[in-house]
């Protein structure tokens, strides 16, 4: 199996409040990474631009991660549509 690395683009949506999303983010965070199969998940701020956020996550293999996005929080938190997705890149190690 191949470990899988993903790196996303985030950005705010138009109506979100920063501080109410970050904590949000983080409440994301907390229980993704102890989800079977999720080996880092982390959320990281843009200097330049604090409106937009990079997603780091390694998963054991793509099946984690599809599980990922059938989890109570995951969908709590996509449902309150306080970011959106600007790019994702699927990786994995050479």
């Amino acid at each position: 199996m191949t470990i899988l690395f993903i790196n996303a683009g985030l950005k705010l949506t138009n109506n979100s409040d920063r501080s109410y999303t970050i904590e949000q983010l983080h409440k994301l965070v907390t229980e993704t990474v102890k989800e079977k199969g999720c080996q880092h998940f982390q959320i990281l701020a843009n200097k330049e631009n604090p409106n937009n956020f990079t997603l780091w996550e390694r998963w054991d293999n793509e099946d984690y991660l599809k599980s990922h996005f059938e989890k109570p929080h995951t969908k709590a938190y996509l449902a309150k549509k306080l970011t959106e997705i600007m790019y994702i890149e699927k990786l994995e190690a050479m």
